[in-house]
């Protein structure tokens, strides 16, 4: 099959997730240790920074999606590259609390304008022509923007480092630069016809019936147990290295395993999951997510122990990347088939913004009754695997949920994830 006509506005946009993730792993890992060393803030004030900025992305993502329907995914893009550019130059001007937290928030909602958009406009890009094989393209779309972004992941701490040497602001300057790029190419790259469209589709009624479609609600909180899972890679990973007495280093070594991993086993990962066709997959996805924590709690050591081998740890990483891997190409995948109308073009930005907004709620709820797990088992001496055990029965409940979700009354549509009604 020859390639669809959107195949350059598809590289076009492939690029600019990695350019973007390199300006943003240049900074955003540093900034905690830059804040305390350069500018002497205390603990409190650091924890809020950064938990402002993680709220005003996975928060804002619905609105930045609504915005993408509204006023097109390039003009949201845009935006998004213009926002988190105020972000950074803010941060680089920042020498106390209060301009901290506004960088934060602002860098934070730069991201919440620029993934929906950029989600919606690729489930469209590259989409096959009319009548094609309708799940492959829009399915292979998101495997490469899972394997440039996690390059650009790669890549950015590499950036960062080598320039940090000169100062924390000189990073935050190549990272301005970055996203000054990524702006004046998507510029003259993007076309501005779907923005147009976009508008005449109406106001926000339409787009809000995401919230609506009880399915799709649905799907979007039993699939939010991908993002809380891969999230213990910052929370409860760190604690279990910190329970065996492990240097912190290795968890830089873990998220290197991570990216190696998906930059090598993404796309045969994928084609499995294409293969088993979407339901199987995402039940395949949570269960063999479910079996890492399942390792994770039966390697657990308590507090103090003498066990210093991180293999374990190792091993529970490297199953859920894997899992990982299955689920979230697959996920994104199959968003636009909850649409009234999964060619048209109205909405798609609310409903990505919906399904980033359900794993960041997913994540806040989870980790914060996780930290609460983790004291208890801490206080009363209970056996160290017991925190991993809710995330492992969550998995096994999205594995079974997800299948059932899926289904129509006639039939599983997911199978015809691009169907006649695509719009030319």
């Amino acid at each position: 099959m020859s390639p669809p006509d959107h195949r350059p506005e598809t590289r076009t946009l492939l690029g600019a997730q990695l350019v973007f993730n390199i300006g943003f792993y240049a900074v955003i890992p540093f900034l905690a240790g830059a804040m305390g060393t350069e500018y002497g803030l205390d603990a409190a004030a650091i924890g809020l920074v950064l938990g402002a900025r993680t709220f005003s992305q996975q928060g804002m993502f619905l609105f930045g999606g609504l915005l993408a329907d509204r006023w097109g995914p390039r003009r949201a893009i845009l935006t998004g590259c213009l926002v988190r550019i105020l972000g950074y130059a803010t941060l680089a001007a920042a020498s106390d609390f209060p301009l901290f937290l506004l960088g934060a928030v602002l860098t934070g909602a730069g991201g919440a304008l620029f993934s929906p958009a950029l989600e919606s406009q690729l489930s469209h890009a590259d989409r096959p022509p009319a009548g094609g094989a309708g799940g492959a393209g829009r399915r292979s779309v998101f495997v490469w923007l899972a394997i440039t972004g996690e390059l650009g992941a790669v890549l950015g701490p590499v950036l960062g480092t080598a320039l940090l040497g000169w100062g924390f602001d000189a990073a935050l300057g190549a990272g301005i630069a970055v996203f000054a790029l990524v702006t004046v190419l998507l510029w003259f790259r993007l076309p501005a016809a779907p923005a147009a469209r976009a508008r005449g589709a109406g106001g926000p009624g339409p787009a809000l019936g995401c919230l609506r479609n009880r399915r799709f609600v649905l799907f979007c909180l039993f699939a939010g147990t991908n993002m809380l899972a891969y999230n213990q890679l910052y929370f409860t990973v760190p604690v279990e290295l910190d329970r065996r007495g492990l240097d912190p280093a290795w968890l830089g070594a873990l998220f290197l395993l991570a990216s190696v991993l998906t930059l090598l086993l993404q796309l045969p990962v994928s084609g499995l999951g294409r293969r088993l066709g979407p339901g199987r997959a995402l039940s395949a996805g949570f269960l063999v997510v479910a079996a890492a924590f399942a390792v994770a709690a039966l390697t657990s050591v308590p507090p103090g122990a003498q066990e210093s081998s991180v293999l374990p740890v190792m091993g529970a990483v490297a199953v859920l990347i894997l899992g990982h891997m299955l689920l979230t190409p697959t996920i994104l995948s199959l968003i636009p088939v909850f649409l009234p109308d999964p060619g048209a073009r109205a909405g798609r930005g609310a409903y990505y913004g919906l399904a980033a907004t359900c794993g960041g709620v997913a994540v806040l709820v989870g980790n914060a009754g996780l930290g609460i797990l983790l004291e208890l088992t801490a206080r009363h001496h209970w056996w160290p695997g017991t925190p991993w055990i809710p995330l492992s029965l969550l998995a096994l409940l999205a594995a079974a949920a997800l299948p059932v979700v899926l289904r129509r009354p006639g039939g599983d549509r997911t199978r015809a994830e691009a169907p006649s009604r695509t719009a030319p």
